[in-house]
């Protein structure tokens, strides 16, 4: 792969409130240090719904030479919403490009399920029941799905276009049936489980195999014994709070398995290198709403839900890192390690042709 990455939160923001309430400057820059140094990364995908949360990271990102995703995350928001927050994001992501940075726009993640006006449903469960309810009409669902997503992507990426120079993609979820003649990159969230396994493969090398660039925005799984099985739903174990969102505890008890979550997001490195992938983006280096808590009742140890590849601790500092409120997982060494021997780590990559 050309660029070796991973996901870096700045904070989910919803109705206001934020996934991760610290955020320290001098933490960011530690950590995107760690995953420049330590996990060998040459990209970073920055998400979050706080531009100015996603440009302080961006420009810490771009001064240890990373290449930067800058990728506004909308949640539970209208087309109207969604606009100017991809405009001012745009405008902040041309400075940094400006200035020398190599930046790639990512124009919103998975938005037909995230926000509102795409489908029918009232959160992304919801929405994500009523699209697989009735196989007989699945097509058709999300058939008027994706028409209505690239309607306002088409006017997303021209206000994009607008103010911003770079290279610009969009992280679709597979059966968003995206127009990507308007995007410089095809991204995809792809994320195996047991059911597609026999034809993972076979997906990852149709995809590359059209004209664009193809990056892997976002895959992963959990840290209990059976998530790599249910990836995509291995967070589904977490009971939330009704009245805030706010994730509780586990549904059920889980056994820690970090050597199968490490597996799987090698075995997914591996397809996606050999298959011709340009750039893949782990998915996560930590989740701060999904703490550690060894002691007590096993049903509260949330990180064993978290995608994440570092274990957040609360109140205390690591081992590993002292000045930083994590521990690795062995994840973390298993992609540094996949990541350093990489032959083609670093590589430039091409401008995107003027518009």
């Amino acid at each position: 792969m050309r660029a070796n990455g991973i996901t870096y939160d700045t904070g989910f923001l919803r109705d206001g409130v934020t996934s991760r309430e610290q955020f320290d400057p001098v933490v960011v820059r530690r950590e995107l240090t760690v995953v420049r140094e330590d996990l060998h990364c040459d990209a970073v995908h920055i998400t979050g719904g706080d531009p100015q949360r996603l440009q302080l990271a961006a420009e810490i990102a771009a001064e240890l030479g990373l290449e930067v995703w800058f990728s506004p995350y909308p949640l539970e928001l209208t087309t109207d919403d969604m606009l100017p927050l991809f405009v001012e994001c745009a405008q902040l992501a041309e400075r940094l490009r400006a200035d020398g940075a190599a930046i790639v726009f990512v124009t919103g993640v998975e938005m037909s399920i995230m926000n509102k006006g795409f489908t029918a449903g009232v959160d992304v469960n919801d929405r994500l029941a009523n699209l697989l309810a009735d196989p007989d009409l699945r097509a058709q669902r999300f058939t008027a799905l994706s028409d209505q997503l690239n309607e306002f992507l088409r006017e997303a990426v021209a206000a994009v276009r607008e103010n911003f120079g770079g290279r610009v993609t969009y992280a679709a979820v597979p059966f968003e049936r995206v127009d990507w003649d308007l995007f410089d990159i095809v991204s995809v969230e792809l994320i195996r489980s047991a059911e597609v396994a026999d034809r993972f493969r076979d997906g990852v090398r149709s995809i590359v195999a059209q004209s664009k660039p193809v990056a892997i925005t976002g895959f992963g799984c959990a840290s209990w014994n059976g998530a790599a099985d249910v990836a995509p739903r291995s967070m589904e174990v977490i009971e939330y709070d009704d009245r805030t969102g706010a994730a509780n505890r586990l549904t059920r008890t889980l056994t820690r398995d970090e050597i199968g979550q490490a597996e799987y997001l090698l075995e997914l490195l591996q397809i996606f290198d050999e298959e011709g992938v340009d750039a893949a983006f782990v998915f996560i280096l930590a989740l701060y709403d999904l703490p550690h808590r060894p002691d007590g009742d096993p049903r509260d140890d949330l990180d064993l839900a978290s995608l994440g590849i570092v274990k957040v601790l609360e109140g205390h500092n690591g081992h590993s890192y002292p000045d930083l409120p994590w521990e690795p997982k062995a994840a973390f060494h298993a992609i540094a390690d996949f990541y350093a021997s990489s032959p083609r780590s670093g590589v430039e990559a091409p401008e995107s042709t003027p518009r």
